[in-house]
C-alpha cells in the first residue's frame, strides 16, 4: 500500500471543490461591485418616534437616465421590531413624472415606531430581476421613545401617598426613648452607613463592569441604583418580618440626608470611570422631597401619639396589615406599569436584578454579625443594605442620557425593584407557614399531655375506688 494513500482523497476534494470556489468568489465579486453607493438625502436625518405612532419621512435621490428604468426602489429596516416602513414591504415604481429636471425623484415614506429603541432605514435602489443596484450612502436614524401614560403618573401619586400615610403610623408606632438610644449609640446605624454607601457603590461597579461591559448605558444604570439611598420599603419589611423597626427608620433618615453628600462623591469620582461626559449631576430636588416626605409623616405621627392616644391605638393596630397591603399594591402596580420593560429583559438583567439586592442582604447581614449585632438589629441591617431608592436611581438615569437611552436603562433599576422582595417575601411566608406548624404542635403536644394527665389520674383514683369497695 502507498504510505501516501490518506492523502489521496484529500487531493480529489481540492481538484475539483478549489476551482468551484474560486468561480464562486469571482461571481460574489462580480455582483457585489455592481452594487454603488446612491447619494440619498432624507428629511429629517433623525426621526424621534412615539411607540405606537406613525410619522412621513421625505426623501430625494439622484437618478441618470439609465436608472430610471430599473424600476424598484424598497425601503430597508435594521430591526423591524423597533420601526418599520409603512406599509411594510412596499415597493416604489419610479415614474417618469416624478423625476424633477435637474434629474432628481422626490418620494416619501411612513414609519411606525413600534418599540424602545435604536433603528437604521436606508433605500435600495433594485433592477428588474430584483438585485441590488444602488443602496444609500446614507440612512435615517429612528429612535423610538415611550410617551409619559397617565398610570405611570396615578401610580406614582398613589404610593406617594399611601407612603405618607404609613409613615404617619410609623411616627405613632415608633419607641421615640428608643430611637432616642439609637442616637446616642449609633453601632448600627453606622454600620448600615458603610455597608450601604462604601459596599452597595463598589457592588454595583463590578456587576456593571462585569455583566455590561459592552454597554455603558447599562453600567451607569446599575452604578446609579447602587449609589442610592435606601428606599422607604426597607421600613415596611422590617416591621412586618419583626426586625428593629427603631433602627431601621434611624437608619433611613441618615442615609436620606447622606445621599446628600455621597452620591456627588461615588458619581464624581468611580462614576467618571463609567461616564466620562460633564452631564452628570446629582437630582438634589428629588432627595429633598423624599427627605421631607420621610420626616414629615413621622413628625405627624408623633403628635398624633403624643396627643391622640386612643387614634394611636387604632393606628398601631392596623399598622401590619396595612403594611402588607401596601407591599402588595406596589409590587403589582408597579409590574403592570412597567410591564413593557419585561420584553427588555434577559439573563443579565436578571442577574443584575438578583444579585444588587441579594449580595446588598448578605452584606449587611454579614456586617451586623460580626460587630455581634443583635438578631432583630442585624435583620434591620441587612434589609435597609439590600433595599434601594430605585426611584431616585431612575431619575437620574433621566437626568443624565438622552432618549431612549434613559427608558432602555431603567430596566436595571425596574429589575432590581422587581427582585428585591422575593426573599423577604419567602421569608415572611416560611415565618407565618413554620409558626401555625409549631402552633398545631403546641395543640397536639397539650391534647397528649392532657390525655396522659387523665389516664394517670384514673389509674391513681381507680384502686382507691376498689378499696372503699373491699371496705364496704
Amino acid at each position: 500500500m502507498c504510505p501516501l494513500w490518506p492523502f489521496h482523497s484529500l487531493f480529489m476534494y481540492a481538484s475539483v471543490l478549489g476551482p468551484l470556489w474560486v468561480i464562486s468568489s469571482s461571481v460574489m465579486a462580480h455582483v457585489t461591485s455592481k452594487t454603488s453607493l446612491w447619494g440619498v438625502n432624507f428629511d429629517p436625518t433623525e426621526l424621534l418616534l412615539p411607540m405606537d405612532s406613525m410619522s412621513t419621512v421625505k426623501f430625494s435621490a439622484p437618478l441618470k437616465e439609465d436608472e430610471i428604468y430599473f424600476g424598484l426602489v424598497r425601503v430597508i429596516t435594521s430591526d423591524g421590531s423597533i420601526a418599520t416602513p409603512s406599509p411594510a414591504d412596499k415597493i416604489y415604481i419610479l415614474k417618469n413624472e416624478n423625476i424633477s429636471n435637474s434629474g432628481n425623484w422626490t418620494s416619501a415614506f411612513n414609519i411606525t415606531g413600534n418599540f424602545l429603541g435604536y433603528a437604521e432605514v436606508h433605500l435600495q435602489l433594485r433592477d428588474n430581476r430584483s438585485q441590488t443596484v444602488l443602496s444609500s450612502s446614507s440612512s435615517i436614524t429612528v429612535k423610538v421613545v415611550r410617551n409619559e401614560r397617565v398610570v405611570d403618573k396615578l401610580f406614582t401619586y398613589s404610593v406617594a401617598v399611601l407612603v405618607s400615610v404609613i409613615y404617619i403610623n410609623f411616627g405613632c408606632a415608633l419607641d421615640w426613648s428608643a430611637f432616642k438610644k439609637t442616637v446616642r449609640r449609633p453601632i448600627g446605624p453606622i454600620i448600615g452607613f458603610i455597608s450601604q454607601f462604601l459596599a452597595m457603590p463598589l457592588i454595583s461597579f463590578g456587576l456593571g463592569k462585569w455583566l455590561f461591559y459592552d454597554s455603558v448605558p447599562m453600567q451607569l444604570g446599575m452604578f446609579f441604583t447602587g449609589v442610592s439611598p435606601a428606599g422607604g420599603a426597607s421600613n415596611i419589611w422590617t416591621y412586618i418580618l419583626g426586625g428593629n423597626l427603631n433602627l431601621s427608620i434611624t437608619m433611613t433618615t441618615i442615609s436620606t440626608f447622606a445621599a446628600f453628600a455621597m452620591m456627588p462623591l461615588w458619581i464624581f469620582s468611580l462614576g467618571q470611570v463609567i461616564f466620562q461626559q460633564d452631564r452628570l449631576g446629582v437630582p438634589y430636588s428629588r432627595i429633598a422631597m423624599f427627605a421631607f416626605g420621610l420626616v414629615i409623616p413621622l413628625a405627624l405621627g408623633f403628635f398624633i401619639q403624643k396627643y391622640l392616644p386612643r387614634m394611636t391605638k387604632i393606628m398601631v393596630r392596623i399598622l401590619k396589615p396595612f403594611s402588607a397591603l401596601l407591599i402588595l399594591f406596589i409590587i403589582i402596580f408597579a409590574i403592570v406599569t412597567n410591564l413593557y420593560l419585561f420584553e427588555l429583559f434577559t439573563w443579565k438583567i436578571l442577574v443584575a436584578g438578583l444579585g444588587l439586592p441579594w449580595l446588598g442582604y448578605v452584606c449587611g447581614w454579614m456586617a451586623a454579625n460580626v460587630f455581634k449585632q443583635p438578631p432583630s438589629d442585624a435583620l434591620a441591617i441587612a434589609i435597609e443594605t439590600g433595599i434601594q431608592n430605585t426611584g431616585i436611581a431612575i431619575f437620574l438615569l433621566r437626568f443624565s442620557l438622552e432618549q431612549p437611552e434613559a427608558d432602555l436603562t431603567t430596566v436595571v433599576p425596574v429589575a432590581a425593584a422587581v427582585m428585591t422582595p422575593v426573599p423577604l417575601l419567602l421569608m415572611y411566608i416560611y415565618r407565618k407557614c413554620s409558626g401555625r406548624w409549631n402552633k398545631k404542635e403546641e395543640t397536639l403536644s397539650l391534647e397528649d399531655d392532657d390525655k396522659i394527665v387523665s389516664v394517670e389520674s384514673a389509674r391513681v383514683t381507680e384502686p382507691h375506688i376498689i378499696g372503699i369497695g373491699n371496705i364496704k
